[in-house]
């Protein structure tokens, strides 16, 4: 009995150092794990601004042949905007040049006073090529921005291909729409099921019922970095990596997917697209309130697809800042549409004039 009990003894403390070395690995694979993530997420130091939390901050993110696009985006925001409007561009180094001639140009033509900071791209420091050259050029340096505008509390992201109808404040204003816990605003990626990308092809989780679409995207910077956004990125990245056909844009939806207390929904006003009425008109907001933001996805901007896009981005182009809003932007607009009416998203025309027609008629023609 005494021979057997002293192997059960001596079982029982096998058993023990076993366990205690299994747990003795865990750890350390897991302090390698944590350590190789805190890697991935540093950043260089970045000087922005000392904005405060009453600024408007508009962001973008311009690498390549995007210059004058992006100049067309800022352009438009500054037409209709009374409140001083802060920009933040991200850039390749050798666009930061001309987006600074420029700007400062600008600054002298345009009635509303505006401030601008151009900054490089900015990406972990771990691989910054592989991140940078990850999806469309670019495209990824978004998904960092809590992290390398750490001294900004919120702002109002666009993509470059986005022309604002409606000053800039109508958007920003949905930040007092948010609750404590939102962290973001964004408008559905579709309203149709039957046209609907990530319903019909997603093969990772999206948000809601059809996704949503990131092209204008109100970001409380605060709150992502206190949710730990940027630590979230690359693991679902990683996961994901092989499934995923939209890049970042997936990434936020999968994130939101988990998440959907963080996410306040706006209406398709605020990103209409060519999906919104390439088949059919399907944005009932934009029907009864005119478009507010149009977001020329796709290179819509520049070819003939739709050519309501082309004709927009056309009247924002030659439209020259402290010229006369209602000659030289409205009534060149309005004709370059007129052409259009017989096409799909043409023939809602007015959807596109109603916004610039108030403004106009209440604030005066000159900007």
């Amino acid at each position: 009995m005494k021979i057997l009990s002293l192997k059960r003894i001596c079982g029982f403390v096998v058993i023990i150092v076993i366990v205690l070395f299994y747990f003795r690995i865990i750890n350390e694979n897991k302090n390698k794990d944590n350590a190789t993530t805190t890697k991935l997420v540093e950043f260089p130091p970045v000087e922005v601004s000392d904005f405060n939390k009453s600024n408007i901050v508009v962001a973008v993110v311009a690498c390549g042949d995007r210059l004058h696009e992006t100049l067309t985006m800022i352009k438009s925001a500054l037409m209709f905007s009374k409140a001083k409007l802060n920009f933040v561009i991200v850039a390749e180094d050798n666009l930061i040049p001309s987006f600074t001639e420029k700007l400062n140009e600008w600054k002298l033509l345009s009635t509303n006073e505006f401030s601008f900071k151009v900054i490089p791209l900015t990406f972990p420091t771990d691989n910054p090529e592989e991140w940078q050259k990850l999806f469309k050029p670019c495209a990824s340096q978004r998904l960092f921005l809590p992290s390398v505008l750490n001294d900004i509390d919120s702002i109002l992201y666009v993509d470059t291909d986005v022309l604002f109808l409606t000053p800039v404040e109508t958007i920003w204003k949905y930040f007092k729409n948010m609750n404590s816990s939102q962290m973001a605003a964004l408008a559905p990626e579709h309203e149709d099921p039957n046209v609907g990308w990530y319903n019909r092809f997603a093969r990772h989780p999206y948000y809601g019922k059809f996704g949503v679409n990131s092209g204008v995207m109100l970001m409380n910077l605060t709150r992502m970095r206190d949710f730990l956004w940027v630590e979230y990125v690359i693991p679902i990245y990683k996961r994901y990596k092989l499934k995923i056909t939209w890049g970042d844009q997936d990434i936020i939806n999968i994130i939101f997917h988990y998440h959907p207390d963080k996410l306040y929904i706006y209406s398709c006003k605020y990103n209409f697209r060519p999906d919104h009425c390439m088949y059919m008109s399907v944005c009932k907001s934009a029907e009864k309130d005119g478009v507010a933001v149009v977001h020329g996805s796709r290179g819509f901007f520049h070819s003939g697809k739709q050519p309501v896009f082309q004709s927009i981005y056309r009247a924002f182009e030659e439209f020259q800042l402290g010229g006369d809003l209602y000659q030289d932007f409205y009534q060149p607009l309005e004709t370059y549409l007129e052409l259009t009416t017989e096409t799909s998203c043409g023939h809602i025309k007015d959807v596109y004039l109603k916004n610039v027609k108030w403004y106009v008629n209440t604030n005066g023609n000159k900007r």
